[in-house]
């Protein structure tokens, strides 16, 4: 009896013991995708919720288990993207899941391939906390600059601007070793004191301003925007923006959203000089630069004197604008990647740091462009095709949080 007894209480403890392994490796499943969820809802304040996911990352049991948080962090954070192709090419969700689950997989990997397992005895704990910061700080920079950040949606980086706001690379510095120490044991201590700074920061928080004489003009043409090439669009374009800046005298740069002027060429410029004729307004909008490649995705900076190509984009988005294999095939087509290209470039007498669309979700593109000391933030997408997606509202507030991390005015302008 004594001896069924204690088999008894020996098969209770493992029956225990295996639920308890099973709730430590579902829990932080279920953790990262409520961080991923609530921190890229769109709602700048919220963003810091991402500073949980190295700890949750780092919790992890198992390599396996470690896959999983950050599968489930990354494919909610970028919940939208479904959807979104479905509407841009008019078809069902099957290409959006598949585009979904295939720009998930270099973060996945990355993060699988540099977890590692928690040591044993208390010298071992404290290398293999070392060891976990590094790599975890390894895992940072990889998701922020090519060729794994082409993907880096969703990175923790960008909560910098909530939590150390006007720091500027301070903040960014200080943002990076916070988000390292969440993978040790001391993780306690760093959460204790970056939820004190975000709640400081929520308490007293402002949003980035505009510049003096700027305004940013969002329009609601839906897929229509730049499409229709005709002289009579250009025209009611310029009487739209003349319409909104009426009250406000003061105004001398004009920001329209992305691809507002559809194909760039000659004809259009004259145009829009023409239109502009008369006043000292200079506009910066979205257009398309066609060449035997493929296209160039562009700011163009307009006034009645002069108008110019400002800014190639630096990082199109891949798969349904940016396709490098149809230039490895020799066919060309699709937009062009101008990577590490014209960072800041210069309007009215200030340095700009430009962002189209995709650039706003990626880390290397705003940090190339900080480096070269902007004094404002242009921002521009053209967002029709993420109706019933939170897509826009995250462009927008990563735009926000960078701008606040380098204490920048910004001009956003959008269309949906």
């Amino acid at each position: 009896m004594a001896w069924r007894g204690r088999s008894s209480l020996s098969i209770r403890d493992r029956g225990g013991s295996h639920l308890n392994d099973r709730w430590k490796s579902i829990l932080p499943i279920i953790a990262s995708i409520a961080c991923g969820w609530i921190g890229w809802s769109g709602e700048v304040l919220l963003l810091p919720f991402a500073v949980v996911f190295p700890l949750l990352w780092a919790m992890a049991p198992s390599r396996t288990i470690a896959a999983l948080v950050a599968a489930g962090y990354f494919l909610v954070a970028s919940r939208g993207l479904p959807q979104g192709v479905a509407n841009f090419y008019a078809t069902d969700l099957w290409p959006g899941l598949a585009l979904w689950v295939t720009a998930s997989a270099s973060f996945v990997m990355v993060h699988a391939v540099f977890w590692k397992p928690h040591g044993g005895d208390a010298s071992g704990r404290k290398g293999t906390d070392a060891a976990r910061a590094v790599r975890y700080l390894m895992v940072m920079v990889l998701m922020a600059l090519p060729p794994f950040g082409i993907t880096g949606w969703a990175h923790p980086l960008a909560a910098a601007g909530v939590l150390f706001p006007g720091w500027g690379w301070w903040g960014l510095l200080a943002m990076a070793t916070g988000l390292t120490v969440m993978t040790t044991r001391f993780w306690p201590a760093a959460a204790i004191i970056l939820g004190g700074l975000w709640l400081w920061s929520a308490a007293s928080w402002t949003g980035p301003r505009l510049p003096d004489a700027w305004m940013g003009v969002d329009l609601e043409q839906a897929h229509n925007l730049g499409r229709d090439g005709s002289l009579t669009y250009h025209r009611d374009l310029i009487a739209t923006m003349r319409r909104r800046i009426a009250a406000h005298p003061d105004t001398h740069v004009v920001v329209l959203p992305e691809s507002a002027l559809g194909f760039w060429t000659p004809t259009v410029a004259r145009v829009w000089q023409e239109g502009l004729r008369g006043s000292d307004i200079t506009v910066i909008a979205g257009a398309a630069v066609i060449d035997p490649r493929g296209y160039d995705n562009v700011m163009v900076a307009i006034s009645a004197d002069a108008a110019k190509v400002l800014y190639h984009e630096r990082m199109p988005v891949p798969g349904s604008m940016w396709q490098p294999w149809l230039q490895w095939t020799g066919r060309g087509g699709g937009a062009q990647a101008d990577f590490f290209g014209n960072p800041a470039v210069e309007v009215d007498g200030f340095k700009v740091g430009p962002l189209i669309c995709y650039e706003q979700l990626i880390v290397w593109p705003v940090l190339q462009s900080m480096l070269h000391a902007p004094e404002v933030i242009v921002a521009v997408g053209n967002g029709w095709w993420t109706e019933n997606t939170s897509i826009v509202a995250i462009q927008k507030a990563s735009s926000v949080a960078w701008a606040r991390l380098f204490g920048l005015p910004v001009v956003m302008a959008f269309n949906t």
